[in-house]
C-alpha cells in the first residue's frame, strides 16, 4: 500500500483541508516544514518521509478555474510523481495539466460533467493515465449527478470503470482533516471485491498508524494523508510497515 501526501493549493499556497470548508481553510503549519509554498512542503515529505508520489488538490482551478500549473510544473521538473485534480471539465484543461507534467490527471465527480467526458480522456490519454475521483462528501456524492443518472456511490463508480476507467479514488472530503477515521472502507472493499485488477485509493479521516493498518487489511492500493504527517501522527516507520513492494 502507497502513502500518499496530499497538497491541498488555494491562492497558491498549500493550505490545511478540514471537512471540505474550503472558505475556512489557511496556509498549512507543519511539523515537517516552516514554510507553506508546494516546493518546501514536497520536499519535506521526500527529505523526512521517503515519498515522492503526490496528490495535488489544486483548489484555485476546481473552484474559480485558475490552475496553478506553475507549480505544478516546478514539481515535476524537481521529481515527484504528481496525480494532479485541477478541476477538469474539458479536453482543454486535462491537456494544460498534461503538459505541466503531470504523471496521472484525475478526473474528479465534482467538476466532470458526465460519463462521456470521462470517456473521452480515457481514449485521448489512456487508462493508466486517468483516474476517478469519487468525490464524497458525508458518504453522498458531490457535483451535478444528472448525466450519472444515479446518485448512488457504487453506481457511479461502476458507470466510471465502463467508461474504461482501471484507477478510483474514493474520497470523503467531509472527514478530512477532523481526525475523525476513516469512513469509506465498506464502499472501497465492495470495488476491490466486485472488480479485480482495479487500482482503488481512499482518503479521509486517517488518524495514525493503526488506521492505517486497518485499511490495509481491506485491500486498497493507496492512501491520501496530510493532517497526520503534518501533526507528526504517522511517521517514516509507519509508513514503512504498511508498505508493500510495488503498492
Amino acid at each position: 500500500m502507497q502513502i500518499i501526501p496530499v497538497l491541498d493549493l488555494l491562492e497558491g499556497v498549500v493550505v490545511r483541508g478540514v471537512a471540505g470548508k474550503r472558505s475556512e481553510y489557511r496556509p498549512v503549519i507543519s511539523r515537517l516544514t516552516p514554510r507553506a509554498d508546494a516546493l518546501s512542503v514536497a520536499r519535506a515529505f521526500r527529505d523526512q518521509l521517503g515519498l515522492m508520489r503526490l496528490y495535488v488538490a489544486d483548489l484555485d482551478a476546481i473552484v474559480h478555474r485558475r490552475p496553478n500549473l506553475r507549480i505544478v510544473r516546478a514539481l515535476a521538473d524537481a521529481g515527484f510523481e504528481l496525480l494532479v485534480d485541477a478541476g477538469i471539465r474539458d479536453a482543454s484543461d486535462s491537456e494544460a495539466v498534461i503538459q505541466a507534467g503531470t504523471a496521472k490527471v484525475i478526473a474528479g465527480l465534482e467538476t466532470c460533467p458526465g460519463p462521456d467526458s470521462l470517456s473521452g480522456l480515457t481514449a485521448r490519454y489512456g487508462a493508466p493515465r486517468v483516474i476517478f475521483s469519487l468525490d464524497l462528501k458525508d458518504g453522498k456524492p458531490v457535483g451535478n449527478l444528472e448525466r450519472w443518472e444515479t446518485t448512488d456511490a457504487f453506481e457511479i463508480a461502476c458507470r466510471a470503470i465502463q467508461c474504461g476507467v482501471t484507477q478510483v479514488i474514493v474520497l470523503d472530503v467531509a472527514q478530512v482533516g477532523v481526525g475523525a477515521g476513516l469512513t469509506t472502507e465498506a464502499l472501497c472493499r465492495r470495488l476491490i471485491h466486485g472488480f479485480p485488477g482495479l487500482v482503488v485509493i481512499t482518503g479521509g479521516g486517517i488518524r495514525d498508524a493503526a488506521d492505517l493498518q486497518h485499511i490495509r487489511e481491506s485491500g486498497v492500493h493507496g492512501v491520501l494523508i496530510a493532517s497526520a504527517l503534518h501533526d507528526g501522527r504517522i511517521g517514516k516507520s509507519d509508513i514503512a510497515h504498511v508498505a508493500w513492494e510495488g503498492g
